[in-house]
């Protein structure tokens, strides 16, 4: 009811005055039950004040609105990546992509070239390579993973390190092992490896906490503004209009304030905190801020791994790896420690887990914390991934009102190494399995986890509903999305997710003016043709803050 009257007196206020923007001509889908859809909206002071026809509009264009003429084309409210690394996305667009390299060689080439540009002792960065999307095994390998023999040749006087696409573990050379002091004698981290070959020798992969270990290139203010500036316009350019971080210290928070005083953050952000319990416990109510352009209210935690470096920690062993269940990579008496400062601070819980074993860790860590607190409700803890499932924990979503934080597009560039190493077996029971999340009553919503995949909202909502891979299979299709279910997911459901479904996630009188106007109708055209969709507009607070073809 108080947002109801909120929006009553807002759009009260704004009668008679003409609007600063104006989309007309068009098919606006508002996600809203009210005017599920119209033809014009109106903006003013950053918020919507018209949702009605082109006839109607007419009245609050004035002689300095900003007039868009929407040619039949299809605006939504603003997408919402509802899981990525905000400074990480940007760092991405500062180092070697490798993302579409065919194979190992390849990726030598590049740091080889690389090499041969940069001056002595030099760090050479890269990210993207996934070895099960290789076309050739490397030889030699280990488990699948190559040895540094060939790239530590390629760059023997500068220090490489290249993250694996889930940036759950790194590769290095020969000079990164010297560097960073890690030889026969280095033990292993409690929740990671250092892998050896028979002798004993690192071959320069380091799995999850393992890549704490490497030293890496000392990082300057100049470099994280750089980083959170690409990040902004790359989310611009793809019609992002908020982007919840997975995860940042207090010192880039601090940076990323700063940036938005001085009006320098173009996008929204609401921000997941990422620290030690003893530094978050005495900053916690210090740093909780709720604010149209940056909130931080969540705390971000990992109890395990990536499937694809097999560090997903499993009730079952790796079908291709009987050796192993993967990783528990923090403490879950100490995650338990988070929960309590979490709830009582009024932050969100919010927890990467991505194999059975530790979305099950993680449910039970929950439902404990819930029953000690049971006048708390609402809370919307999060599980980050929820990516593979037992078949007993899937309902818990729904009953414990824990959102889902998944990404699409994980399923279809994952889904050939899931079959590998989970077999079909729990892969058809519980990888991907956004029907019977919500069937349970679960939230879904949706992102990519860039820089793991490309930020692009188009390609993570292609793949939520078609789960269609490259070679045309369809991965277990019982479970794909609506369209309008994959498009809540990208917005009202992402909202929800952060508590902030009263301002965005759809179009309503009194909401923030966001939106992205598309090139096509995506919740009509031809299944294949959706992948061509291009972001004509990003509109943020009423202001065009992205158009296709500008410089």
């Amino acid at each position: 009811m108080r947002s109801f009257l909120i929006t009553l007196i807002f759009a009260a206020g704004c009668l008679g005055q003409p609007a600063d923007l104006v989309l007309r001509h068009g098919k606006i889908v508002t996600l809203d039950k009210l005017k599920p859809e119209v033809q014009a909206l109106a903006a003013r002071g950053g918020r919507i004040v018209a949702l009605t026809s082109d006839r109607e509009i007419e009245k609050h264009i004035g002689k300095s609105t900003e007039v868009i003429d929407l040619q039949g084309k299809l605006a939504i409210p603003g997408f919402i990546e509802s899981h990525g690394h905000f400074a990480s996305l940007g760092a991405s667009k500062m180092m070697l992509n490798l993302r579409d390299a065919k194979n190992w060689d390849d990726i030598v080439a590049m740091v080889a070239a690389a090499a041969r540009e940069a001056k002595s002792g030099d760090w050479i960065l890269g990210r993207g390579w996934h070895q099960s999307k290789w076309d050739q095994k490397p030889e030699p390998n280990l488990n699948g993973f190559p040895t540094n023999a060939t790239l530590s040749k390629a760059s023997p006087r500068n220090p490489v390190m290249l993250e694996h696409a889930s940036g759950h573990a790194i590769f290095v050379n020969a000079e990164a092992l010297r560097v960073s002091g890690i030889n026969q004698h280095t033990p292993n981290p409690a929740g990671g490896e250092i892998q050896r070959d028979a002798h004993g020798e690192a071959t320069g992969l380091l799995n999850e906490t393992a890549q704490g270990l490497v030293r890496g290139p000392p990082e300057t203010e100049e470099r994280a503004r750089k980083q959170l500036e690409l990040a902004s316009r790359e989310c611009l350019a793809n019609g992002i209009t908020t982007f919840e971080d997975a995860g940042s210290s207090l010192k880039t928070v601090d940076l990323m304030r700063q940036m938005e005083a001085e009006g320098k953050l173009g996008v929204r952000l609401w921000v997941m905190l990422r620290a030690p319990n003893a530094v978050l416990a005495p900053n916690l109510s210090k740093y909780r801020v709720i604010d149209d352009h940056l909130t931080v209210r969540a705390i971000k935690r990992q109890i395990d791994g990536a499937l694809g470096s097999r560090g997903a920690w499993l009730l079952e062993p790796y079908a291709d790896l009987p050796g192993s269940t993967g990783f528990n990579t923090e403490d879950p008496l100490d995650i338990r420690k988070t929960a309590e400062l979490a709830i009582a601070a009024g932050y969100q819980l919010c927890v990467h887990a991505i194999g059975d074993r530790a979305n099950r860790e993680v449910l039970n860590l929950y439902e404990g914390v819930f029953k000690e607190h049971p006048a708390k409700k609402n809370l919307r803890w999060r599980i980050e991934h929820a990516q593979h499932l037992s078949a007993a924990d899937i309902p818990r979503f729904g009953q414990l009102g824990v959102i889902a934080a998944m990404q699409g597009i994980h399923c279809t560039s994952d889904a050939p190494y899931v079959l590998l190493r989970l077999g079909p077996q729990r892969a058809e029971e519980g990888a991907y399995v956004w029907q019977k999340l919500m069937q349970s009553g679960a939230i879904v919503s949706n992102g990519t986890d860039t820089p793991v995949e490309d930020v692009n909202p188009i390609a993570s909502y292609y793949a939520s509903v078609s789960r269609k891979l490259k070679d045309g299979t369809v991965f277990y299709p019982a479970q794909r999305m609506s369209r309008e279910e994959a498009l809540r997911s990208y917005t009202s459901n992402a909202a929800y997710a952060a508590f902030e479904e009263d301002r965005k996630g759809s179009l309503a009188l009194g909401k923030l003016a966001d939106i992205t106007v598309l090139s096509q109708d995506i919740l009509t055209i031809a299944e294949a043709e959706i992948p061509a969709t291009q972001v004509e507009y990003t509109v943020l607070g009423g202001k065009i803050l992205y158009r296709r073809g500008a410089k």
